[in-house]
């Protein structure tokens, strides 16, 4: 993620009001948000008047974040889910499909881990990841879309496209592009992203000690089929 441009790409969404919503149900008081970005959903929690924690590893986000206003009720951490306080959360939450950045299965094992050390008996556990036989990489490598963004400290045009290297097993590596117009500049990220299965994802919740396992479909409170997009996942330790 480039994220100085992030939040011209990305705006508030149904996904948004999807984990809000959610998370009333589950009474929580006190949550992590793991991999917040530059903190969009996380400073709306906040305002929802719940005891927030943002985390993220890209440093420039959480200082983007930090930089927004009233942002003083948020704690922003740079870090990852080992920084997570053990024992202390109502619940952890992953959104915009980061549960998909953990390539490996040991990273994957090991944040499920995390996660569940850091929640308190009964504390939930709320993400979302794309459904494999979607296969939404195929749209994505139809898009030759060119976005026209402004750099936010300069004000110079930007240009803003993906090159995708494609799909190798269940890992889809492309590339996100930046161009500076004004002086021919181009930056580029490596993204890759892992497609696991339903049934992967809902056997390792339960090696992690997940009790409870529910999954929902495309954002609304209905449960998971082959034919979602995305899933949900609700776990409870």
């Amino acid at each position: 993620m480039i994220a100085y441009y992030y939040d011209q790409l990305h705006t508030w969404g149904k996904e948004d009001n999807f984990f809000m919503e959610l998370l009333q149900v589950t009474k929580a008081k006190k949550i992590a948000d793991l991999g917040c970005g530059t903190g969009r959903l996380t400073m709306e929690l906040a305002k929802a008047g719940y005891e927030v924690t943002g985390i993220d590893p890209n440093e420039e986000a959480i200082l983007r974040a930090q930089g927004k206003d009233n942002t003083q009720s948020v704690s922003w951490m740079i870090g990852d889910s080992q920084d997570l306080t053990t024992n202390a959360y109502d619940a952890v939450i992953m959104t915009a499909n980061v549960a998909q950045v953990f390539i490996s299965e040991e990273s994957w094992n090991s944040v499920l881990q995390d996660v569940f050390t850091a929640l308190k008996t009964g504390g939930h556990f709320i993400f979302d990841a794309r459904n494999p036989q979607a296969k939404a990489w195929e749209e994505w490598q139809k898009d030759e879309t060119v976005d026209e963004l402004l750099d936010v400290h300069t004000g110079d045009p930007l240009l803003y496209w993906d090159e995708y290297e494609g799909l190798d097993r269940n890992v889809f590596t492309f590339y996100e592009k930046i161009k500076n117009v004004n002086t021919d500049i181009t930056h580029e990220a490596k993204v890759q992203l892992i497609f696991r299965s339903f049934e992967e994802i809902s056997a390792s919740l339960k090696r992690a000690g997940f009790s409870t396992v529910k999954a929902y479909e495309d954002f609304k409170l209905q449960p998971a089929t082959n034919q979602a997009k995305s899933f949900i996942f609700h776990c409870v330790k």
